[in-house]
């Protein structure tokens, strides 16, 4: 498995399989092209059908300027080996200078079709949950000693601006008001959520506020083209700050404990990256908040201190219900049903946690058996409910 690094990416919202990814692909491929004028980008699949609204094409004219760039949404075309495909053609004086067609496969990375790979070389050589709890018991390692183990402690450092910009957006979000752009006229609610106290407020009636205003703060952000962390993906950004954020305010863990608990996540984001999907297109909703879910769960395992079979657990749990979980947003903006989905998939992580301090000894699952799961869910659901704004809310929505 590939680096933390790569899984944890900063970077501006809304998408990182369809903003963040084809930026750095545009940027590439001016690079690789110095003496172009002008260029061209078709898009194709679901980068084509909700581009606009995951302002691809805004994202990729950014990239390229100040030369010209004419984007083209080709949304008919099928057969193709990715759903986020996309081909840049550069141009000087009208003559076509040379092409690539890259494919956005998550996360922010990128591969050039007939280029080798550019991805870094895997730090872990262990690839399952079972392999790594297996060689974690036999030397009694906890998941961030394992991390640290195979990424050397530098990996900390890298981890702590991380968890730095994940505060940042939870508290830029909170300080934010208006409607976000794109044309569904959504109202931030995040500060709303943090100073409106309920008129007979219980402490578990706090703690779903608290968390959810913390959620909808980073996704808030995310939508508004702001600075947040992939984790693992932009679209899901706002569930394991949420959760992060809140037990660090209510428990007092020092940012050490708290940079730990990102690498126990970050295991189980990268887990369901190289094993199965955390795009969207290419599974549905599941792969991005269901493995936000998930991660959030895991790394508040590691935060309590839970065993390894309790962590493992509680990151199956969260997954195992999100399961066929669509991705339909509407108007292809990463809005609704978004934002509030980030909200409802922290507080479940909660749960999911609450679940493993009991219930652990009675489990039949494997997280290994979930994530593979999920994976087969994802490919067999219908192409109108992967990232295509086709099917579900966003067919049924009318203003």
């Amino acid at each position: 498995m590939e680096s933390l690094r790569e899984l944890y990416r900063i970077g501006r919202g809304p998408s990182s399989s369809h903003t963040m990814g084809p930026a750095s692909a545009a940027a590439r491929f001016r690079e690789a092209f110095p003496q172009a004028d002008s260029f061209q980008v078709t898009l194709y699949g679901s980068l084509a059908k909700t581009g606009r609204g995951h302002l691809t094409d805004v994202a990729v004219k950014d990239a390229l300027a100040p030369y010209n760039t004419c984007v083209v949404f080709h949304t008919e075309a099928a057969e193709l080996r990715h759903p986020n495909t996309m081909d840049l053609e550069a141009f000087r004086g009208g003559e076509r200078l040379g092409g690539w067609r890259v494919y956005s496969v998550g996360g922010g990375k990128i591969e050039i079709e007939g280029q080798p790979s550019t991805a870094p070389q895997d730090v872990y050589s262990l690839s399952t949950f079972s392999q790594i709890r297996a060689y974690c018991e036999e030397r009694d390692l906890r998941l961030w000693q394992f991390v640290e183990e195979s990424e050397g402690p530098e990996i900390w450092n890298y981890l702590m601006d991380v968890w730095k910009q994940m505060k940042a957006a939870v508290y830029a979000g909170l300080h934010t008001e208006g409607v976000l752009r794109g044309g569904l006229s959504v109202q931030r609610k995040a500060k709303y959520l943090i100073r409106q106290r309920h008129i007979d407020e219980s402490a578990e009636t706090r703690e779903n506020r608290i968390v959810c205003a913390y959620a909808f703060a980073v996704s808030e952000e995310n939508a508004g083209g702001g600075v947040i962390v992939t984790a693992p993906t932009c679209g899901a950004s706002g569930v394991v700050p949420a959760v992060m954020v809140y037990k660090q305010e209510q428990q007092g863990f020092s940012d050490t404990e708290m940079v730990r608990g990102l690498a126990a996540a970050g295991i189980i984001g990268n887990l369901i990256k190289t094993n199965a999907s955390i795009s969207g297109a290419e599974c549905g909703c599941q792969a991005e908040i269901g493995s936000a879910c998930s991660m959030a769960a895991a790394g508040l395992a590691e935060l309590f201190g839970m065993d390894l079979d309790q962590i493992e657990y509680a990151a199956e749990v969260a997954m195992e219900h999100h399961l066929g979980l669509t991705c339909d947003p509407i108007g292809g903006l990463v809005q609704i049903p978004c934002i509030e989905r980030n909200a409802v998939a922290a507080m479940r992580a909660i749960n999911a946690l609450s679940l493993a301090n009991f219930l652990t000894h009675t489990r039949k699952i494997s997280f290994d058996m979930v994530v593979k799961t999920m994976y087969e869910t994802g490919r067999d659901l219908f192409s109108k409910y992967r990232e295509t704004s086709e099917g579900g809310l966003a067919k049924m929505y009318a203003e």
